[in-house]
């Protein structure tokens, strides 16, 4: 028997009804809108507003800020993909002369390049991208304030210059490119770096007064790469299906996965708050759950991308406010009523298609020393290993087809793990990087590093 999961539950409904009612008033943002995304398609569209008679739907366009970097990163990993350029290259390498070249490509990704956290003045959000021309315009006369790749420090020039090194090795403008190689193929026509009808007016709100003040609607010119979208909740809630699951014709699912994987060291503050970043994306681990997504702000606009790969919920808040309601998060509130009220439904057990005999002696306990382990296959063709009880080390282990096995995660990502068999043929023991994995503690008949005391175990009288 199987049940449907295609609609929420009215409950559930209300309940994120209730959350964004709550932050469009609380936060006095003249409109607010969201979606939730679940099983791949979105299931939830909210919006409230301070306009009687008219409500946005998913289709009306709000500026996203700093949500485009994401679409940027999308960018830089395909040319990765398709061999253009390493991550580990220096900018130098591809964009000489910038002032900023020792930064490799990974590091402007992830925010540790040192660069400086904004563009020198005047404020670039909210003053014309025609003042800042030039790239050198965008960094300054001294680009670096730290150590290259030694700190996290969030910087938007450095996707202006993640942005002009899509350019150079395209030939073509930024825009063209995202058009053509993200968003149409995802089907993301609602999203363009300049607003399209039907879209929301940005505002700032008096703080001490219920007034209003119109905010401009700047075009960001050579920082448009870190901040100059236009998207819908429509659109974002389809980006971030890809962003959970890839899709070929524009990155893998393991190049997204790569994206997703925390890459910036974190601060001790970071640490504390329990958040960290990939490449063009934000980690953090709120109520429990890991959460990946991106936010955004530019004057008139907040914006917020949530994923909880684990429950398979998603959530997206959009507002045309500089200030207010705390979208980041509303986004995890939402992620957390759906997860919590409808938890995920597990996909049925199924066995293994074929037992492979080799690999199934590998199966069961086994001991490092005297810490106890168990090894066991899965049905996708790879393995778990695991401490029997308590905290230890742990990872995923994917076959290499030669008996080997590869380590995917934790301490033994990239390690390899591999079966040593006697003179006879049979099995032995694991060496796991030059760590013995014995059928029992200590086991004599391995080889077991320092040897084994010939008076075996005792105890004492």
């Amino acid at each position: 028997m199987t049940t449907s999961q295609d609609e929420l539950l009215p409950g559930t409904r209300r309940a994120l009804l209730h959350r964004i009612a709550v932050a469009q008033a609380e936060g006095r943002a003249p409109s607010l809108v969201a979606a939730v995304v679940r099983g791949g398609r979105a299931v939830w569209h909210g919006a409230r507003t301070s306009v009687d008679g008219h409500g946005p739907d998913e289709n009306v366009q709000y500026r996203v800020g700093s949500i485009t970097k994401t679409f940027t990163a999308v960018l830089v990993l395909r040319l990765r993909d398709e061999g253009v350029l390493d991550l580990g290259d220096p900018l130098e390498k591809h964009l000489p002369g910038t002032g900023a070249g020792e930064a490799t490509i990974a590091q402007l990704l992830a925010h540790t390049s040192g660069l400086a956290a904004e563009s020198p003045a005047p404020w670039w959000e909210r003053t014309p991208g025609s003042l800042r021309p030039e790239l050198r315009d965008v960094l300054g006369e001294q680009p670096l304030l730290h150590p290259v790749g030694r700190r996290f420090h969030y910087s938007n020039p450095g996707y202006s210059l993640l942005g002009a090194l899509v350019e150079e090795l395209r030939g073509a403008p930024w825009e063209d490119v995202l058009r053509r190689e993200v968003l149409e193929p995802l089907g993301l026509d609602r999203t363009s770096a300049q607003p399209q009808a039907p879209h929301a007016g940005g505002w700032a709100v008096h703080p001490w007064a219920d007034a209003l003040l119109p905010e401009p609607a700047e075009d960001l010119g050579r920082m448009a790469s870190a901040g100059q979208l236009w998207s819908t909740t429509g659109d974002l809630a389809r980006f971030a299906v890809f962003l959970a699951h890839g899709d070929d014709r524009v990155l893998s699912a393991d190049s997204v996965t790569e994206m997703r994987t925390p890459a910036a060291p974190a601060e001790a503050a970071d640490v504390m708050d329990g958040s960290t970043y990939g490449l063009g994306l934000q980690v953090q681990r709120r109520d429990g759950r890991l959460l990946i997504g991106h936010g955004g702000s530019l004057p008139g606009f907040l914006a917020s991308l949530t994923i909880s790969l684990a429950d398979d919920v998603s959530a997206v808040v959009l507002a045309n406010c500089t200030s207010g309601p705390p979208l980041a998060s509303v986004a995890v509130d939402l992620v957390r009523i759906v997860a919590e009220a409808e938890p995920r439904i597990p996909e049925p057990w199924r066995p293994m298609p074929e037992v492979d005999v080799e690999a199934m002696e590998l199966a069961g306990q086994w001991y490092w020393g005297t810490h106890g382990f168990a090894l066991r296959l899965t049905a996708d063709g790879g393995a778990w290993l695991e401490p029997l009880a308590g905290s230890g080390r742990r990872s995923r282990f994917r076959a290499n087809g030669d008996g080997t096995w590869t380590g995917l995660e934790g301490y033994y990502a990239g390690e390899l793990l591999r079966p040593v068999r006697r003179p006879d043929g049979s099995l032995s023991h694991l060496d796991l990087g030059s760590f013995v994995f014995t059928r029992q503690p200590y086991d004599e008949s391995a080889s077991v590093p320092g040897g084994v005391d010939p008076e075996g175990w005792r105890g004492i009288r």
